[in-house]
């Protein structure tokens, strides 16, 4: 019986291992099959060289089928795509999530107006976008981070919003308004937060400067509220503007800045063409903007034509120094301080690169 019983118990084993091996061949066959090569299975001749085929034309879809596109006309960076494929310029129209792209804009805003501000200053700020229609995208360019805390008004949620802390109007301009991205709009307003608008209306504002040929311009400022250059003083007698009515003694060419072809930076209106201009011209580390509204004439030609103060439609520079007040106390200063001696600087700074750049142009071009 004891042997019986041994025999039985090997038999099972030798059943148990072969059985075990079996299970794993084939898994490892199995396994092995997706990668093998259709070759080495024997299917029908004419069915491999039609799969054959077919792999092929897939492939023939990739980018190494694409005849090698070089055309110098596309902006920098696109020579290598079709034309009619490149889209080089943009805007902020806000867009749906979902429908037809083709449906999205009910209607197109002409003109774009943007307001560097503070939460402090948000009545005046809610004063000054109630006086443009909806012919304009509204940007506001928040420096203190409350971004957020605006939708107490209702024209917020249509606004766009970029908030970045402690920048100023010219920080974020040459970086969030390349020409490329206003080109859509037919002017530019790139204003302050600290402006009286009770007398302003923003279209009739537009029909004005279309009417007299402006590029660069600004509404007049009161005369009787705050400091003024004479070229920025509203005069009552008429709708526009070019020159100062009374020029300084020390206005050398009564056809330059600031006796004319001058507006401030205070509120300044851009044509898309001279902002292209204007664009290039801001420096990138130079962030108060003091000294280029001396230099805005080269954009536009001839100047003192093409720039001018809009008289009939005026407004109040209330002088608030919010952004000021957002610089870093130092040994018991005001901040303030700090922020207007880096404005005098950067004003001089400006000055001097502009000079150089001028000597070292016409100095190659005297060579040439």
């Amino acid at each position: 019986m004891g042997c019986i019983h041994y025999r039985k118990t090997s038999d099972a084993a030798s059943l148990i291992v072969a059985t075990t091996f079996g299970v794993v061949f084939g898994y490892f066959i199995g396994i092995s099959l997706p990668s093998a090569s259709l070759t080495m299975i024997h299917a029908p001749s004419g069915l491999v060289h039609s799969t054959d085929q077919h792999s092929r034309s897939k492939n023939t879809l990739g980018a190494s089928s694409v005849p090698k596109i070089d055309v110098p006309t596309n902006p920098r960076g696109a020579e290598s795509l079709p034309p009619g494929i490149v889209v080089s310029e943009s805007d902020f129209y806000l867009r749906r999530l979902w429908g037809e792209p083709s449906e999205d804009l009910k209607k197109k805003p002409k003109y774009l107006v943007t307001f560097t501000v503070g939460y402090d200053q948000r009545n005046n700020i809610d004063a000054a976008v109630k006086k443009f229609s909806e012919n304009f995208t509204i940007l506001l360019f928040h420096y203190d981070g409350r971004a957020s805390e605006w939708d107490q008004f209702e024209w917020s949620t249509r606004a766009i919003h970029v908030s970045v802390r402690r920048q100023t109007k010219w920080w974020y301009a040459k970086r969030f308004l390349h020409p490329d991205i206003v080109a859509a709009y037919e002017y530019i307003f790139i204003w302050d937060e600290d402006l009286g608008v009770e007398n302003f209306n923003a279209e009739k504002y537009i029909e004005l400067v279309k009417k007299h040929g402006l590029e660069i311009s600004q509404p007049a400022l009161d005369p009787k509220n705050g400091y003024a250059w004479p070229m920025t003083k509203r005069r009552y007698d008429r709708e526009v503007h070019k020159d100062a009515e009374k020029k300084p003694k020390w206005c050398k060419d009564p056809l330059s800045p600031p006796c004319a072809a001058f507006v401030e930076i205070m509120a300044p209106v851009f044509s898309p063409e001279a902002w292209r201009c204007v664009w290039h011209m801001i420096q990138n580390d130079l962030v108060h903007g003091w000294g280029l509204d001396f230099s805005l004439g080269r954009c536009v030609e001839p100047a003192h034509e093409k720039i001018g103060v809009v008289d009939s439609q005026w407004i109040i520079h209330q002088s608030i120094p919010s952004l000021g007040n957002q610089g870093e106390s130092q040994n018991g200063v005001a901040p303030w301080v700090g922020v207007k001696a880096r404005c005098l600087k950067e004003w001089s700074m400006f000055v001097k690169r502009l000079a150089n750049a001028d000597r070292a142009y016409f100095s190659q071009a005297s060579k040439e």
